[in-house]
């Protein structure tokens, strides 16, 4: 389940806490092309909150979200 969609960058943010998942995921966002899709695994529960509210602000398109045992997995397609 893990790999539930196809993504064409990954960020592993484990072990960082806030505000850190969610600024490496916009740089790594500045890289990638229009429609392009983002994974990011992040361990910090705030940013659940902050994924949310970051695509609904940014326009991204939040395509999926994934708790497991305190892993939080997104996929982001860029706007």
């Amino acid at each position: 389940m893990t790999d539930a969609l196809a993504h064409d960058a990954l960020v592993d943010a484990s072990g960082l806490s806030c505000p850190l998942p969610l600024l490496k995921a916009k740089l790594e966002l500045n890289r990638l092309a229009q429609g392009q899709t983002l994974k990011v695994i992040a361990t910090d529960a705030g940013s659940l909150r902050d994924f949310r509210a970051f695509a609904r602000l940014a326009g991204h398109e939040l395509l999926r979200e994934e708790e497991d045992s305190g892993t939080y997995r997104y996929w982001l397609r860029k706007a």
